[in-house]
């Protein structure tokens, strides 16, 4: 039997979609504020308020490709019904809340991935799945970290040979300015691909419950209830993944804060204009090693590196299973 039978119940299915959003601000908040606190640039709470502002606005930069990729990239589309998307958010969401308590910075996007993959088999099995839609988000995977690892290192190095000649205080004067700039754009680039899952997501909802229909486009109101919830769970800061992204990785100086996120941010920016659903976590996480790598190999603290990458590799699957069983259980509803 469909969860969703009449309107009340498709709003409270779109509420469950927002929730998601929410807790994706909420966990991913340290991608885009975690360097900028570590180096003192600005206070958490200010840092927040920023991280939030760019969040909301970067419907105005972006187009919706990523939202195209989400609503028919990844699970045919004609299969989709209300009970997939519950049990793709469920599934996500479990993923997310898991990780968060356990101050895991892992991504939000790929929970929400796997989740709408598992709901998917679990309705027809593996012919659901467009595996190259699939083949493309797992590639980022890999591809993000290493993008924002080199970026990272390329910055870190130009932005060292630069101030060859500078006085320490002064070079450090001037990124902790930089960084002001680099973070706001590391925002935008969060809010432009994460908040975008969740459009496509409700979007494909809407298509399923006859609401829309023509070629695939998202409503202006579905994209700022999307951007508005991400800033909000942004604004309410992950402290937890704060502390491991900011601190217990490597130490970063302003200069390395500065090269770490416009590294990350360069790398988000292609990958949203080409469609490419990436992980913000995986992108900023690698940056972050590898200005520490640049300065020094035993500069990285590997160990908690090490663990970072395993939650990785166990979110797309995990985040399956949990969509698969959030699929039955929407069955049974």
């Amino acid at each position: 039997m469909n969860i969703i039978a009449d309107a009340p119940m498709l709003v409270g299915l779109i509420a469950v979609a927002l929730i998601f959003d929410f807790l994706n601000g909420l966990h991913d908040s340290a991608n885009s504020i975690a360097t900028v606190v570590a180096t003192r640039v600005l206070r958490p709470l200010t840092a927040v308020v920023w991280a939030a502002f760019f969040n909301f606005i970067a419907f105005a930069v972006f187009g919706l490709h990523v939202a195209g990729t989400i609503g028919h990239g990844l699970v045919a589309q004609s299969l989709i019904d209300s009970t997939v998307i519950f049990g793709a958010l469920s599934g996500a969401i479990f993923w997310n809340v898991l990780t968060w308590r356990l101050g895991i910075p892992s991504s939000s996007s790929h929970a929400l991935v796997g989740g709408l993959i598992g709901a998917g088999i679990a309705k027809a099995g593996f012919g659901a799945v467009l595996w190259g839609g699939l083949a493309t988000v797992t590639s980022a995977i890999v591809l993000s970290p290493l993008t924002g690892v080199v970026a990272a290192m390329l910055l870190i190095l130009v932005a060292s040979w630069l101030c060859v000649r500078s006085m320490p205080l002064a070079a450090d004067r001037r990124f902790r300015h930089l960084q002001l700039i680099s973070s706001a754009l590391l925002s935008l680039a969060h809010g432009g691909n994460d908040a975008q899952k969740t459009m496509g997501i409700i979007t494909v909802l809407l298509y399923a419950q006859g609401r829309l229909s023509g070629p695939f486009h998202v409503p202006l109101w579905v994209v700022l209830s999307c951007q508005t919830a991400m800033a909000l769970g942004t604004l309410c800061g992950g402290w937890k993944i704060v502390r491991t992204m900011g601190t217990r990785i490597t130490h970063l100086t302003p200069m390395q804060g500065f090269s770490a996120e416009t590294g990350a941010a360069a790398a988000l920016f292609g990958a949203t204009w080409l469609g490419v659903p990436v992980s913000t976590t995986h992108t900023i996480t690698g940056a972050v090693v590898g200005v520490g790598a640049a300065r020094r190999v035993s500069a990285v603290r590997w160990g908690v590196a090490r663990r970072i990458v395993i939650a990785w590799g166990l979110t797309l699957p995990a985040a399956a299973l949990a969509g698969a069983g959030g699929y039955w259980i929407g069955r049974l509803i």
